[in-house]
């Protein structure tokens, strides 16, 4: 099956290059339909007009987004600061911690397929 998601700049610049192999999203309803080899199309923001292709290899998820950080290493991310309280606080910009305790956090471990 194919999901289609969207990315800003950064995040998908990370996973064309090969640099992010990890995505992260809240475990909602949405991200709960996900099955190991179905495949993700993302769509840079804001413009929509980059498209990446990548394959499912594994799903993880976590009660937070804290205990995500300790267990996966940051370079998986696409981050070279290890610093958790930072990401952790990023990652509240986009997720609050209010959705955060009542969808718990996925890690989605991708392969690109087509940049």
């Amino acid at each position: 099956m194919e999901h289609k998601m969207k990315l800003y700049e950064e995040p998908f610049r990370a996973i064309q290059s090969g640099k992010k192999t990890v995505e992260i999203r809240l475990h909602d309803p949405k991200r709960r339909k996900l099955k190991e080899n179905d495949t993700i199309e993302f769509t840079k923001l804001p413009s929509e007009d980059e498209k990446l292709l990548v394959k499912i290899t594994k799903l993880c998820t976590y009660p937070t987004f804290r205990e995500m950080f300790e267990d996966i290493p940051a370079e998986k991310f696409g981050i070279v600061d290890n610093n958790i309280e930072k990401r952790v606080e990023s990652i509240h910009t986009l997720y609050s911690p209010a959705r955060e305790q009542e969808w718990g956090s996925l890690a989605i471990e991708i392969e690109l397929l087509f940049p």
